[in-house]
C-alpha cells in the first residue's frame, strides 16, 4: 500500500461521526448565505473552520449549527455528509445525531428531522451504496435535565435506523452518573450505548462511564493507556473504542501520529476501530486515517481488515445490515 488511492478503495465501517461535525465549511457557507446569516469569525482566510483549542472548537460547531433550521437543511447535510464518506471508501457509517440541534429535543419536531435525515440517508445508500444509522446523543455540558429530554427522544424513535444513544461534550462538565437515568431509559428501550470519554478527562471518565453508564463501546477512550489496568480491563471486558486518531492530533492531545497510542491500545488486545469524528474540522478523511496509520506504524491491508472486522462486530446495527456489509469485506478480501 502506497498511495491515496489504495486507501480509498479499501471498505472502511465508521463509528464515530458528528452528523453536524462532517458538514463540510463550504456547504455551510452556502447556506448561511442562502438564509442570510452572518456566521461570524468561524472560517480561516482559506474557509476552513477556524478555532484555537477544543472549548472554542465546540463553540464553532454549535455556531455552524446555527444555519441548520429546517428538516430539509437536514437532508441535504446528510447528503453532502454520506458523498464525503462514500468518496474515501466507507461502506457504514454511524453518525451522532441530537435532538438539541434537530428540533429543540422537541418530540414532534425531532420526527420530523429525523424522517427527512432518514430518507436521505436511504438515497444514498440507493445511489452511493453507503450504509447510515444514527445514534442519538446527549450534549454533556448542555446538562442532565436536557439529556432526559434526549433520551426521550432517543426511546420514542428507537428502531431499526435508530439504534443506540450516546453522549458528547465537554468531559469536563458535569458526571457520568449524572446520566444514568437517561442511559438508564435508553437501556430498557432496547438501544446500544456508548459514551465520550478519556479524551479529555483522562482514565477515570472511562471507569466512571463504564462502571455507571454501562456502555459497551467507548468514544476516544485513548488516555486509557496512561492506566494500564484499565487498559487489561478493557481487553477483558471486550470493550471497543471509537478511536479518532487525527483528531486527537488536531486538538493537541498528542503532538503527531507516531506519539499516538492507538498501537500501543491494539498490541494489548483493546478492540479498536477508526473514525474521523469531525472531519473537515481535522481536515480528514477516512482514507486520510489510514494513510496516517500506515505511515506511523506499518499498518498493511490485513490490520485495516482486522479493524473493519471490529467495526462490524461492533456496529449497532441490526443481523441482516451485518451480513450484507459482511459480504461486501469478503468480496474485497
Amino acid at each position: 500500500m502506497s498511495d491515496a488511492a489504495d486507501f480509498a478503495a479499501l471498505p472502511k465501517l465508521e463509528l464515530h461521526l458528528h452528523h453536524e461535525g462532517a458538514a463540510p465549511p463550504e456547504f455551510i457557507r452556502r447556506l448561511a448565505g442562502e438564509k442570510k446569516v452572518d456566521l461570524g469569525g468561524i472560517f480561516d482566510e482559506r474557509g476552513h473552520y477556524a478555532y484555537e483549542d477544543f472549548w472554542h472548537f465546540l463553540k464553532v460547531y454549535e455556531a455552524a449549527t446555527e444555519v441548520l433550521k429546517t428538516p430539509e437543511d437536514y437532508a441535504r447535510l446528510t447528503t453532502a455528509v454520506l458523498e464525503e464518506s462514500a468518496a474515501s471508501g466507507v461502506i457504514y457509517t454511524e453518525t451522532f445525531l441530537s435532538p438539541d440541534f434537530c428540533g429543540g429535543r422537541d418530540l414532534g419536531a425531532w420526527k420530523e428531522y429525523l424522517h427527512a435525515i432518514r430518507e436521505a440517508a436511504d438515497k444514498a445508500e440507493r445511489d452511493m451504496g453507503i450504509v447510515m444509522r444514527g445514534v442519538v446523543t446527549c450534549i454533556r455540558h448542555f446538562g442532565p435535565d436536557k439529556a432526559k429530554e434526549t433520551a426521550l427522544c432517543a426511546a420514542e424513535t428507537h428502531g431499526d435506523w435508530i439504534t443506540g444513544f450516546g453522549i458528547a461534550g465537554d468531559e469536563k462538565a458535569s458526571n457520568p452518573k449524572d446520566f444514568a437515568w437517561s442511559f438508564d431509559m435508553c437501556r430498557e428501550a432496547g438501544l446500544q450505548l456508548t459514551a465520550h470519554a478519556g479524551e479529555w478527562g483522562g482514565p477515570q471518565s472511562i471507569k466512571d462511564a463504564l462502571d455507571d453508564l454501562k456502555v459497551t463501546r467507548i468514544g476516544h477512550g485513548v488516555r486509557a493507556i496512561e492506566d494500564l489496568e484499565l487498559v487489561d480491563r478493557l481487553a477483558e471486558e471486550g470493550i471497543v473504542l471509537e478511536v479518532c486518531p487525527g483528531s486527537n492530533v488536531a486538538l493537541g492531545l498528542y503532538p503527531n501520529t507516531q506519539c499516538h497510542p492507538i498501537e500501543m491500545l491494539r498490541e494489548r488486545g483493546v478492540k479498536l476501530t477508526v473514525s474521523t469524528d469531525d472531519p473537515p474540522f481535522f481536515h480528514s478523511t477516512m482514507a486520510k486515517e489510514y494513510e496516517a496509520l500506515h505511515r506511523a506504524f506499518g499498518w498493511d491491508e490485513e490490520i485495516f481488515g482486522q479493524i473493519a472486522q471490529t467495526a462490524l462486530d461492533a456496529a449497532f446495527c441490526d443481523a441482516a445490515t451485518k451480513e450484507k456489509l459482511a459480504k461486501r469485506l469478503e468480496i474485497r478480501a
